[in-house]
């Protein structure tokens, strides 16, 4: 194990074309969370899963946070660069592209960070109740980069302004960002698998 790994699932493509996810799961899960949320949206892809690094009382997360809704920014950049170079590791080891972040609540924001902090890592990204990441952003080129942001309407932990603000950020890299606000809470709905699997069967058509 060296200092970048990560205890993680790795499954293979299945059907040949499909773009490789990256699963980050939000606080407590684990890398089996997200399996079955990356087969229903994009069926036949690679998928890669690794678990969080910082336990937050037992709890398994990607970055510290002082409170909730309020990160330790520095652990962040450390965290997303970490986890970066895990990706690129995995990406030599399997044998796989650069891949799409699937991230929810936590997940979702340590990949809202990676794509500010480490553009190369992602092709794109799928942002499930994601937050900004860092109140001081770093210019990142994302230019042409896709990523979805799908926003609860009645999420308790993510405001409706943080999530705008978070769309606008990405969008001003240059990333062609596609937001939607649903009738939801901080919990995943139907909606949001519809609308993934929707959004990344247009990706992968336009990579092709």
């Amino acid at each position: 194990m060296t200092e970048s790994s990560f205890i993680h699932r790795f499954e293979p493509a299945t059907i040949a074309g499909s773009p490789p996810l990256l699963l980050l799961h939000g606080t407590g899960g684990d890398e089996n969370d997200l399996l079955g949320l990356g087969k229903m949206i994009s069926p036949g892809s690679a998928l890669l899963s690794p678990r969080g690094r910082v336990l937050e009382h037992g709890m398994p997360r990607f970055f510290r946070r002082l409170a909730e809704g309020v990160f330790d920014e520095a652990d962040v950049r450390h965290r997303a660069r970490e986890l970066g170079d895990f990706v690129a590791d995995a990406r030599q080891r399997y044998g796989i592209a650069a891949p799409v972040a699937v991230g929810f609540s936590n997940g979702a924001n340590i990949a809202a960070a990676l794509l500010l902090l480490k553009p190369d890592v992602l092709s794109g990204a799928i942002l499930l109740r994601a937050m900004v990441p860092l109140s001081d952003s770093p210019k990142a080129d994302l230019a042409g980069k896709p990523v979805l942001l799908l926003s609860g309407q009645a999420d308790p932990i993510v405001p409706a302004s943080n999530s705008a603000h978070l769309a606008a950020l990405l969008s001003q890299a240059g990333a062609s960002v596609t937001r939607k606000v649903l009738p939801a809470g901080h919990q995943l709905s139907q909606a949001d698998v519809t609308l993934a699997r929707d959004w990344i069967s247009n990706v992968a058509a336009e990579a092709v």
